[in-house]
């Protein structure tokens, strides 16, 4: 049996072979009854396509890269789960590079993708980086970029986030309404945007109910997680001794947990704590621990969406186009009122609103 081709559908059709060629791709330059015409003819013939040909002829590797930070937070994880789902769906490969929050390592691992071995970039950002040189030198190569979580906003690309600022609000909001007046707020590197709206949403929360701003219980903690222990260890120890903690990641949250435990305080009664975080074992915490849940997995599926469609040329992709996807306030034992009785189980889920100033 005769091997049919893209030239014997566009001689049967009367078309060109690029026409039919983007029609099987569904590009949006095609109209919908000349695309049924080929898809139909295509069918009819049992036309197979070649998709390591097509992959030479387009110089594509079908591999994508996502760049982050760290693996120990389970965010990322999920994030990755996300950006697989859509890259198996179209028959890519994902290669996963760690920077491990070291701005150098970021530039080494974008200088490797410049040469091609992959279609395009997924990143969040290190906690170092502030030059971002290597970053546009990727685009100048076109290779597609999009940022997830930690974003650039210097450079112009498609970005996918999730509520940082009111979420830092509504955690604050609740610490105080839990009955908390000294509030701390343990940070990552405050050159990221995360970073920034989170402290801009805890500070807009504290003035929003009259509650003094403390620069001793900021504390700019980093990726050593000693050094870090140590801060959050002597900050318990001090005579500012918080009675709320605002974590912005969660594993500044976990070291709380110990720092409580060493020290001999006690969760909630001596002191109330929140984090953004992802953890699946958040629930089986003693006690259970109050977050903000991102929407990870579908911020990851959205990233890739986003880097397909840029891909495949279907759609039109604004070139700063911004996704925002609203994360999720889930309360339990660690931030509960003193006369209540702790639960192993959740007692509220709810997204975070836009908080009213």
């Amino acid at each position: 049996m005769n091997t049919v081709n893209l030239k014997q559908l566009a001689k049967e059709l009367n078309l060109s072979v690029s026409t039919v060629s983007r029609a099987l791709r569904d590009s949006w330059e095609i109209s919908t009854p000349t695309k049924q015409r080929v898809f139909d003819l295509a069918k009819k013939m049992n036309f197979q396509p070649n998709p390591y040909a097509s992959s030479l002829r387009k110089h594509r590797s079908r591999t994508i890269a996502v760049v982050i930070p760290e693996v120990a937070n389970n965010f990322f994880a999920l994030a990755i789960k996300g950006i697989e789902t859509v890259a198996r769906e179209k028959g890519y490969h994902v290669l996963i590079y760690l920077t491990n929050e070291e701005a150098a390592e970021e530039v080494a691992v974008a200088s490797n993708l410049q040469s091609g071995r992959v279609d395009g970039v997924i990143l969040s950002l290190s906690g170092e980086t502030q030059d971002t040189r290597h970053l546009l030198e990727l685009q100048q190569r076109n290779i597609p970029l999009v940022f997830f979580d930690r974003v650039c906003e210097g450079i112009t690309a498609p970005k996918v986030t999730t509520n940082d600022y009111e979420s830092g609000f509504i955690a604050t909001e609740h610490l105080i309404k839990a009955g908390c007046s000294r509030i701390a707020h343990l940070t990552i590197s405050m050159g990221l945007s995360i970073s920034h709206k989170r402290k801009n949403g805890y500070t807009d929360g504290l003035r929003r109910y009259d509650q003094p701003f403390d620069q001793d219980l900021m504390i700019h903690c980093s990726s050593d997680e000693k050094e870090n222990y140590r801060m959050i260890r002597e900050l318990f120890l001090s005579e500012k001794r918080p009675d709320g903690v605002f974590a912005s990641v969660e594993k500044l949250a976990v070291l709380v947990y110990h720092v409580c435990r060493e020290l001999g305080l006690e969760i909630p009664r001596d002191v109330k704590v929140i984090s953004f975080s992802n953890l699946v074992t958040a629930s089986l915490l003693n006690p259970s621990m109050t977050t903000i849940a991102q929407p990870a997995y579908e911020m990851g599926k959205e990233a890739a969406t986003i880097l397909f469609r840029r891909l495949e040329k279907k759609y039109i992709v604004v070139p700063d186009d911004r996704v925002m996807l609203p994360a999720r306030l889930e309360v339990r034992d660690s931030t509960a009122a003193p006369a209540q009785k702790p639960s192993p189980a959740i007692h509220r889920s709810e997204t975070c609103p836009q908080p009213v100033l």
